[in-house]
């Protein structure tokens, strides 16, 4: 009987103790939580965070928006579908016959001569740009390549003296003194442009070697029109065999084909701009 008072004696004193341990946390508990005024105005200044932070994220969407000037873009689209047939059923095709029956190297050595004829684009726009170094660069990649280089097939201005060649265009000369690029429009055949870039191309045009203009002729290479086409399509299909399956790979991760290859055609021009 002793026994037992004594068990019933010491749950109750246990019990005691574990309410007077419980009871400091609990009144912690009440001490430590904020009265419904200070709940309220932090309620408010989360409230207030998170309307700040969509705001943001509307006016950086309506920028982006806003930046995007694309009038054309039903007519883009079409044109950029008959680009990519172009290219998937006539240029690759073509381009793979073509590297099947030239071999690499003479390839190569044609991609170099195109390059060294071109020189003059280069030589002016960087001088028109203020690269007087790069200009002076290009000159003596010139003189280096079409004596010992053999009329430019081979690069040994970059393989022996390290010297790199600088590309710059009308188009990168227009960017580089603040003209805009316009609105975007795909040209035939051409692929991605815009009309400070579509300019620029017709500028260059006068000042190469390899684009036929009428009462131009003491450099030019081609006589007429159709001799300008067909440097023109060599110099694509030449260049296509040296990169089969570059446009595949880059296709392959469009949603959407047309603002795809916009985007990356102008984030790509504003890169080289602001070289």
């Amino acid at each position: 009987m002793k026994f037992i008072l004594l068990v019933c004696a010491l749950l109750f004193l246990q019990a005691c103790s574990s309410k007077e341990v419980t009871t400091p946390l609990i009144t912690e508990d009440k001490t430590s939580s904020s009265s419904p005024e200070e709940y309220t105005k932090e309620c408010n200044s989360c409230d207030e965070d998170k309307n700040e932070l969509t705001d943001e994220f509307d006016n950086e969407f309506e920028d982006e928006e806003k930046n995007i000037i694309d009038p054309l873009s039903g007519y883009n689209s079409m044109m950029t579908t008959f680009n990519d047939a172009v290219i998937i059923y006539a240029l690759n095709p073509v381009a793979e016959a073509y590297g099947y029956i030239i071999p690499e190297p003479l390839r190569i050595g044609v991609s170099n001569a195109i390059k060294n004829i071109n020189f003059p684009v280069r030589f002016v726009n960087n001088i028109l740009q203020g690269k007087f170094q790069n200009s002076s660069d290009e000159l003596e990649r010139f003189i280096i390549n079409s004596t010992i280089g053999i009329a430019g097939l081979m690069d040994p201005a970059a393989k022996y003296k390290n010297i790199p060649a600088h590309r710059e265009d009308f188009g990168q000369t227009l960017g580089y003194y603040g003209v805009g690029p316009g609105f975007h429009i795909v040209l035939p055949f051409l692929g991605p442009s815009n009309v400070r870039d579509s300019i620029g191309i017709i500028a260059d045009g006068y000042v190469s070697p390899l684009i036929n203009v009428k009462d131009i002729v003491s450099y030019k290479i081609p006589d007429n029109l159709a001799q300008t086409i067909g440097i023109t399509t060599l110099y694509f299909i030449n260049r296509t065999s040296l990169n089969l399956g570059e446009y595949e790979s880059i296709k392959k991760d469009a949603i959407d084909l047309y603002p795809f290859l916009r985007d990356i055609y102008e984030q790509k021009r504003v890169s080289e701009i602001d070289e």
